[in-house]
């Protein structure tokens, strides 16, 4: 960041303004986590000076510009005040009289609550440094509870550094328990958590986003399917979640997909509707849980029944029009039942070499075409379990 910081000294926009880098930049840049974004606070400034020196404005809700050259945002240091329920029921105040620690003392955490002047000076009002240092997730204020989007973001927080040893604080715990009692999360628009639960789902190890949720109560009132899933447990989806293909390893959405493939049909379909979850999420749901259900009926039903079962499974991801589903819910079968997997994909390859132009040279038309390709790839799907 030294460079950066020279830069940014003779930045002429910035010139004679109070800046500071904050937040997730601070930190990540101390834990020796790579800095994707870098947000910046101004101090004592107008909105009328930031446009007079080329910054342009976007915030909606509060004075947030974008710097003419970098295009990295700018916001005047505030002050926010609950005002109503929810994440957005709050009252902004932006002012030259906002000073920095005002400002800092509004965040979730306190290793989010440091800020850097641009000759390198740490500001940390309240101890965010010596938190990084313990590893500890610890709420700035007791006004963590005016915010209920502030007990996923801390769960996320988790899902990312738990690798490196930390743990939530027991009085913010405490805190975040209080907010899932209170009823507050009720206030949470559905795409509000699924943004925070994507993003967790990114993260290095996000089975302690949920494992975090679930300890304080917020799981049971945001995605109550989780808590219901019959004979599957959350513990047993939560490995499963982190099993998957090399090639899939990291990915969101299949991720997604294997926590929630032992659910019901209904209960799927409930989450999915309580979250609006977009469709690649719903599809790897969906496909996967139908994989599930492929390797069960395999391992019942044993080698005579194998190619029907497959077929019918092949129809059902569709995947003689979309191709590119196969391979890597084969993959998946594969952890369970590589044999059949490989015989599958096999059959599969082979059967799709099929064309019904073909059949329609030889005379069928109709159903009969359609009838007859199903046979005659029911046929090589025989053959690869023979």
């Amino acid at each position: 960041m030294t460079q950066d910081r020279e830069q940014r000294q003779g930045d002429e926009p910035c010139a004679g303004l109070e800046v500071y880098r904050v937040g997730g930049a601070v930190r990540d840049a101390l834990l020796g986590w790579p800095v994707k974004d870098t947000d910046w606070v101004v101090v004592g400034a107008t909105p009328e000076a930031m446009r007079q020196r080329g910054f342009r404005p976007v915030g909606r809700d509060f004075p947030v510009f974008l710097h003419p050259e970098t295009h990295e945002e700018y916001a005047l240091a505030r002050t926010e005040r609950k005002s109503g329920h929810g994440y957005t029921g709050f009252v902004v105040q932006a002012s030259p009289e906002v000073t920095l620690e005002e400002d800092l003392a509004r965040r979730d955490l306190t290793i989010n609550a440091m800020a850097e002047s641009l000759d390198g000076a740490l500001v940390d009002p309240f101890d965010g440094r010596r938190d990084l240092d313990d590893r500890l997730l610890r709420h700035v204020s007791p006004a963590f509870v005016e915010d209920p989007l502030r007990v996923l973001r801390t769960a996320r927080f988790l899902a990312r550094y738990a690798g490196l040893g930390f743990r939530i604080a027991e009085p913010t715990q405490a805190l975040m328990r209080q907010l899932a009692d209170s009823g507050e999360l009720d206030h949470l628009v559905a795409e509000r958590v699924w943004v925070e639960t994507e993003k967790a789902l990114g993260e290095p190890e996000p089975r302690h986003y949920f494992d975090a949720l679930a300890a304080c109560g917020a799981l049971e009132r945001l995605m109550p399917a989780l808590n219901e899933a019959g004979g599957d447990t959350l513990e047993r989806a939560l490995v499963r979640m982190t099993r998957l293909p090399e090639a899939l390893s990291g990915s969101p959405c299949w991720r997604w997909g294997r926590l929630v493939e032992a659910l019901s049909a209904p209960a799927r379909k409930a989450l999915e509707e309580r979250l609006k979850l977009p469709n690649d999420y719903r599809d790897a749901g969906h496909q996967l849980a139908s994989t599930r259900q492929l390797a069960s009926s395999l391992a019942q039903d044993g080698d005579r029944s194998a190619p029907l079962i497959a077929m019918d499974w092949l129809d059902g991801i569709d995947a003689w029009r979309r191709g590119e589903r196969v391979a890597p819910l084969l993959a998946v079968l594969a952890l369970r039942r590589p044999g059949d997997a490989e015989r599958l994909a096999l059959g599969y390859r082979t059967a799709l070499a099929l064309s019904p132009r073909d059949l329609l040279d030889e005379g069928f038309k109709g159903a009969a075409l359609g009838q007859e390709l199903r046979h005659r790839r029911l046929a090589v799907l025989e053959d690869a379990w023979r």
